[in-house]
């Protein structure tokens, strides 16, 4: 008879890094809970991840949700103010080019 034998949390890599999940992965799981079709704890063998994950997914999602709706003005001032900066040093290094290209005669 084949067991799988269970680690114990003695015999865990304590220099293992912990895992890093996609946004889109975390809002599958979230999703899947907020269907309720399945529990927690089925969910949580499904996707791998612990049951009380799934809890803290789909908490964050449900108290988040309004913000998809948010008008993302703010977000577009600080991207156009970045952008602009950004075209004000490019133009400023094109201006010392120019004028060391001119002193230096090449």
């Amino acid at each position: 008879m084949n067991i799988e034998r269970r680690k114990f949390p003695t015999e865990f890599n304590v220099h293992e890094e912990r895992r890093a999940y996609s946004a889109e992965f975390k809002a599958q799981v979230a999703l899947a809970a907020i269907r309720g079709e399945k529990s927690h704890a089925e969910l949580g063998m499904e996707f791998a991840i612990h049951p009380n994950q799934v809890s803290l997914w789909k908490q964050q999602m449900l108290n988040n949700v309004n913000k998809v709706f948010d008008d993302d003005r703010e977000y577009y001032e600080i991207v156009a103010h970045i952008a602009n900066n950004r075209h004000a040093k490019i133009g400023q290094l094109m201006a010392e080019n120019d004028f060391l290209t001119r002193v230096l005669g090449r």
